[in-house]
């Protein structure tokens, strides 16, 4: 299996990702202890090294010069996610989003807010 390109997060990537973004600047024992408790026991040198592929694409940054180091992320949640769905999009659906919303909602029965949800998006011309 071919190695992501530096832009792209692996799953246990994005996983510490959500780590940081769900409870701001961590130091690696933090992060490792914070994967613990939601079920996912890493070991520290894994969490470590984890961290510092982060740093190298830039997704996280260390601060302050003193151990243990802090870190935080460089990029917002809103930022990747965006870019993980508009390269899924174009990936898997030719970059038709009529596509995505034909297979997310195909079969599937909305709930009132989620109609809501949608027809607000719709109402604001996309912009949410």
């Amino acid at each position: 299996m071919a190695r992501p390109k530096a832009s792209e997060l692996t799953e246990r990537e994005l996983e510490l990702m959500h780590v940081f973004w769900d409870q701001g600047p961590q130091t690696a024992v933090d992060a490792r202890d914070a994967l613990a408790n939601s079920g996912r026991d890493l070991a520290y040198t894994t969490v470590a090294t984890l961290i510092k592929i982060l740093v190298e694409k830039k997704f996280l940054k260390q601060t302050g010069t003193q151990r243990p180091f802090v870190y935080q992320p460089l990029r917002s949640f809103d930022e990747v996610s965006g870019r993980l769905v508009t390269d899924m999009v174009k990936r898997v659906f030719g970059g038709s989003r009529e596509e995505l919303l034909v297979r997310l909602l195909d079969g599937k029965k909305l709930s009132a807010k989620e109609r809501q949800v949608l027809k607000d998006i719709l109402d604001e011309g996309g912009k949410q």
